[in-house]
């Protein structure tokens, strides 16, 4: 009998110490520690003037459309897209639940430093000089331990919300895959993915208000290992996105809407055709407590990736060999910096 691997086994083989694990104390700091200081940049803020593209997945182009912002963008923003504004409101209310606990009450839900769910620090935090203003809690299939250590008798409202989440997130992640891969006029059974679940996890994001918000960096620059991954913002701005030739551009949020990035897979599956977006959380500069959530949807782990050769135009030339998923999250986890670069040929 074969065992399935999952996401969270592979992170397993790529601990992390506990000082990128723990973070700060919010409540009780005064000042931004030498440690959370990012040297000053003139390029945090951007260009309000280009606007990402909003989709409208009723629109009869919506197909057209989210082929030309993932080419053009690698990311869009989407309305009309079945989960219901209660739901989002629901989730964002139960992550604030959360991180507002106490700092000793979070940290009974405190990622293992071979785990992959649970309470801390980002996983890129490691590959930084210089520690991020955030504070998450990742989530793999049933949140119902670790809620159980935050709310030993009152933690059934949180896992439902959760689940019910998690659920119509899987069920819109399937359906922006489809239509993404009818943009490039290829179907599923164009794709050896029947091996297996997809991949997938979600990630509550806390910012809390910073005493220097310009000193700091909410989330470092870095790019989704995912497919695609679908982000809640809330009312908040934070997200920015780099786009060649424009430099870094804010991701205002519009009401109820949802933003839909390129991950590294569908990157590769394209041939660089799509980009995987390069993204990070710049701090809000009101003082808000900012919260997102994120929903990262990954292939089958055993699944290979390669580019589809019908992609590619007369005399194009895969740009990358194939790679299992659970392979690029290990080569990702070692190599943070250029994954891709170790995969090009």
């Amino acid at each position: 009998m074969t065992t399935t691997t999952t996401l969270a086994q592979v992170y397993r083989e790529h601990p992390i110490h506990l000082r990128d694990i723990i973070p700060l104390d919010f409540n009780s700091i005064r000042s931004v520690p030498d440690s959370h200081v990012w040297p000053i940049s003139d390029d945090f803020s951007s260009d309000h003037q280009l606007m990402v593209p909003i989709i409208d997945l009723k629109d009869p182009n919506a197909v057209k459309l989210a082929g030309h912002a993932c080419e053009t963008w690698g990311v869009f923003q989407v309305i009309n897209h079945g989960i219901h504004l209660n739901l989002l409101e629901e989730v964002e209310s139960e992550a604030r639940r959360l991180f507002s606990l106490p700092t000793q009450t979070k940290m009974k839900a405190l990622r293992e430093p071979a785990g992959a769910t649970g309470y801390g620090l980002a996983r890129i935090s490691p590959f930084f000089p210089k520690y991020m203003w955030h504070e998450g809690f990742t989530i793999m299939d049933s949140p119902t331990d670790h809620a159980r250590a935050l709310w030993p008798t009152d933690n059934a409202r949180f896992c439902d919300v959760i689940e019910r989440y998690q659920k119509q997130m899987k069920v819109l992640a399937e359906k922006l895959t489809d239509l993404i891969l009818e943009s490039l006029a290829i179907f599923r059974e164009d794709l050896n993915w029947d091996v297996g679940s997809p991949s997938t996890a979600l990630q509550l994001n806390s910012y809390p208000p910073c005493p220097n918000p310009n000193r700091a960096m909410g989330l470092a620059p870095h790019t989704d290992t995912s497919f695609l991954t679908i982000l809640y913002q809330g009312s908040i701005s934070g997200l920015q996105i780099f786009k060649q030739g424009a430099g870094w551009i804010s991701m205002l949020p519009v009401t109820g809407a949802l933003v839909v990035n390129v991950g590294d897979l569908l990157h590769i599956l394209t041939n660089a055709r799509f980009p995987s977006v390069l993204h990070r959380a710049v701090l809000n500069q009101e003082g808000s407590h900012r919260v997102s959530v994120a929903y990262f949807y990954g292939l089958p782990i055993e699944c290979s990736v390669s580019p589809l050769l019908k992609l590619l135009d007369s005399g194009e030339n895969p740009r990358y060999r194939p790679v299992t998923v659970k392979e690029y999250v290990d080569i990702k986890s070692k190599y943070f910096e250029e994954p891709l670069t170790s995969i090009r040929i």
